[in-house]
């Protein structure tokens, strides 16, 4: 009896569900993702006529998935039971509801160009292992026995977790159950340095261009994507950060941004830049945690707002640059990486103090006195004609090794976009309780891999600013509102004060990330925590006022920062050649569950029936309101979410049929005694 009593409340959930089961908003946890073919991408020409419908239809596309994985999620149970569960009751459905949209994607562009061929054959998706599931007790182990990250295991059929939605290493892991989970995650201390840049050659461009934009204090977020789905709200199915322009969003003309405000400080900058948002997995509800694109969508927990963000344009290893045209639209890395592969994926997470170690699939655990950056290098050559492609790809592209544009392309001032944090080493030994995860917000089936990451660019220069921009980086000179402390220039004595690893710190490999140390109090805290543009003054990596943490008046930022001394040897994270320079030369340690990836983010519309019984892809968006209103006041944005925290509420909820066996149990042998001196 006490052992089943201790059963029932170690499970993780009530009711006979598994603790791969819970999140508290809407997305549960499951050992599953779906992929489906991209489609997007196999359109690469669709009539000029036909673009606005076929855009809405991939939105359509985008949802329907989105539907079907929650579904997914939400019926672990009936598909642990009934193997023909999956593809009976979401599958079929969703291939059907695939199928038509394909079906009138085909016939809006036959009806002012060709046909498209082999539409119909992406209508098929599959339900593939997500590789978060943690392994059985007594399984999951290598040769050595380290427990091998991304395996899937279960026992007796049921799947382990630790049923408080947090991030443990026993369920999908973070806030709504879909990511991060502890196996994305690795020391930047284990990578070998591995980012290079091509030598220049004697037309090199060697300038730079700065544009100071803040780091969103304003509070604009949404979900939509005007480039990948103009007038689809929540076309994202995820939150952006947006700087420069103050108008985007889903239904904003070309008119629209050209009169909107900047919060750049050159008003010339118009540009609007942005990217998905980081969040705290720490149990806090922001305004979208009951929302699509937020918390209904597996994006929950606390907003951090960047600690600096600095935006700088350089020029061409091989020739010099011509100015970008107005209105050039850029999307970097790939949003559904996790499922597409990493053909397109262009994320480059690293640590201040250690940029010259870069990992595209993994976030980076940094020492104590190192802040998390994201980096993105942009495409860098145009082809002359178009500002955008149908799918939002070829219209621009990376150099090669060399620093040489393809064939017939041009090369252009080259944004490169540097997004640093203030956030601490996550906990992995206890799924974040101590120190929480963090992750990128995603698709819902992308599960927050850091893969994933992607930025998007429009050029909303004014076209004076533009040219003087081109002229400046041709000229080799450094320009610009932020030119005092653009990425590269470093003082003469940053090497000495980089965070270096302490012998006594263990440094793990990314085979075992539950075994990852987490930040101690005697961890180096020199590190360069990156000063605003235009800050000068020693680094003292400290926090605060220079007493010892990640101070705001530190050194100017820096792209590709010298390795610490190489006197200890480094384990893990080898780098794998670069087939481009632009952005996508620099490559994490390899991920166990060979993570691939989706591109574009779109929303959708409804079907011609007008009815959705199964539930996928009935769109709720098109022509409704805009989401771009400024974020309520910080108070609401961390208001303690009681569902899914890990608290103590959920955890005495869980306990106490444990408690009461035992109360149980005593009152019998109490029982037994008396019966016994009778």
């Amino acid at each position: 009896m006490a052992a089943n009593v201790y059963a029932s409340a170690t499970d993780g959930g009530s009711g006979g569900d598994s603790a791969q089961t819970r999140s508290g908003t809407g997305v549960r946890t499951a050992g599953s993702t779906i992929d489906c073919p991209d489609v997007g991408s196999k359109l690469t020409s669709v009539p000029e006529q036909a673009r606005g419908e076929v855009d809405k239809e991939l939105a359509l596309l985008d949802e329907q998935i989105a539907k079907a994985y929650q579904r997914l999620s939400e019926s672990a149970q009936q598909v642990r039971q009934d193997s023909g569960f999956a593809d009976s009751a979401i599958m079929n459905p969703l291939k059907d509801k695939r199928a038509a949209t394909l079906e009138r994607i085909a016939i809006a562009i036959d009806r002012v160009g060709d046909r498209p061929e082999g539409l119909d054959a992406l209508a098929a998706c599959t339900v593939r292992d997500s590789g978060n599931q943690a392994p059985a007790q007594g399984e999951g182990q290598g040769a050595d026995g380290d427990q091998q990250p991304g395996q899937e295991q279960e026992q007796d059929g049921q799947e382990q977790g630790d049923g408080q939605g947090q991030g443990g290493q026993g369920s999908n892991g973070g806030q709504a159950g879909n990511g991060p989970v502890a196996a994305d995650f690795a020391p930047i201390t284990s990578v070998q340095p591995n980012a290079g840049t091509p030598p220049q050659g004697t037309q090199a461009s060697r300038g730079s261009f700065v544009t100071d934009c803040g780091v969103n204090e304003n509070g604009l977020f949404n979900s939509d994507n005007i480039i990948a789905a103009p007038g689809v709200t929540n076309g994202a199915h995820h939150f952006h950060d947006y700087i420069g322009n103050q108008a985007n969003n889903a239904f904003a003309s070309d008119q629209d941004l050209a009169n909107a405000e900047t919060s750049c400080v050159d008003k010339g900058d118009k540009s609007s830049y942005y990217w998905p948002v980081l969040r705290l997995q720490n149990g806090s509800q922001e305004q979208d945690a009951n929302s699509p694109g937020g918390g209904i969508e597996g994006n929950a927990g606390e907003i951090v707002t960047p600690k600096q963000v600095t935006l700088t344009f350089v020029g061409n290893p091989r020739d010099k640059v011509t100015a970008m045209p107005r209105l050039l639209r850029i999307i970097t890395g790939d949003a559904k990486s996790f499922v597409n592969g990493p053909a397109n994926a262009n994320a480059s997470w690293s640590c201040t103090g250690f940029e010259d170690r870069q990992l595209k699939d993994k976030y980076p655990l940094c020492p104590q006195g190192s802040d998390v950056v994201r980096t993105f290098k942009f495409q860098s050559c145009w082809d002359g004609r178009n500002i955008d492609s149908a799918n939002h790809r070829t219209h621009v592209a990376f150099t090669d090794a060399a620093g040489n544009c393809p064939s017939g392309f041009r090369p252009i001032p080259q944004l490169v976009q540097r997004i640093v944090y203030d956030v601490d080493a996550p906990s992995l030994e206890d799924g974040g309780r101590t120190t929480p995860l963090f992750a990128v917000d995603s698709f819902p089936e992308q599960l927050h891999k850091p893969v994933t990451d992607h930025g998007d660019f429009i050029n909303v220069f004014d076209e004076d600013l533009m040219r003087d921009m081109a002229d400046c980086i041709n000229d080799g000179r450094k320009c610009g509102a932020g030119a005092g402390a653009e990425p590269g220039d470093k003082p003469e004595e940053e090497p000495q004060e980089q965070p270096t690893k302490a012998p006594e710190e263990p440094t793990k490999t990314p085979e075992a990330p539950q075994e990852q140390p987490t930040r101690t109090p005697d961890a180096p805290q020199d590190g360069n925590a990156g000063g605003k543009p235009g800050d000068t003054g020693d680094v003292d990596g400290g926090k605060g006022d220079g007493d010892g943490g990640k101070g705001e008046a530190a050194e100017p930022p820096a792209t590709n920062k010298p390795a610490p001394e190489p006197e200890q040897p480094e384990q893990g994270g080898s780098p794998t050649a670069a087939p481009r320079t632009d952005g996508p030369e620099v490559f994490a340690t390899p991920t166990p569950e060979g993570g691939t990836a989706n591109a574009g983010e779109q929303g959708g519309s409804k079907d011609d029936a007008g009815e959705d019984t199964d539930g996928l892809g009935q769109s709720q968006a098109v022509g409704t309101a805009t989401s771009a209103a400024p974020t309520p006041s910080l108070p609401s944005r961390t208001e303690p979410q009681a569902v899914g925290s890990g608290g103590l509420a959920d955890t005495g909820a869980q306990l106490w049929p444990a408690a009461a066996g035992a109360v149980l149990v005593i009152a019998g042998f109490v029982v037994l005694r008396r019966v016994r001196r009778g």
